[in-house]
């Protein structure tokens, strides 16, 4: 095979490669506060103790989330960011 083929092969490659992973990347996800473990949130939290991901201390605050698939954090007993909020105050 020429390099100009094996180029061609593995730029058709990485093309379909991408496109099969499109839908799994596109797929819309939500802010679920309430469902964290302790060390397994996403990101920072309602309260402002904590910027980054993993540093929640306690399992399900309220005050920390997870990204969950759109639709499903009610069926985790999650709340929405609204919810979390009126629950903070």
């Amino acid at each position: 095979m020429n390099q100009r083929a094996m180029i061609a092969a593995t730029a058709a490659t990485l093309m379909s490669l991408t496109l099969m992973a499109t839908p799994v990347v596109a797929q819309e996800k939500e802010n679920c506060f309430g469902i964290a473990k302790a060390g397994q949130n996403d990101c920072a939290n309602l309260s402002g103790t904590h910027s980054c991901a993993g540093q929640s201390k306690v399992d399900m605050d309220k005050a920390e989330w997870k990204y969950v698939a759109k639709g499903t954090c009610k069926d985790m007993k999650g709340m929405t960011l609204d919810e979390a909020k009126k629950m903070k105050s």
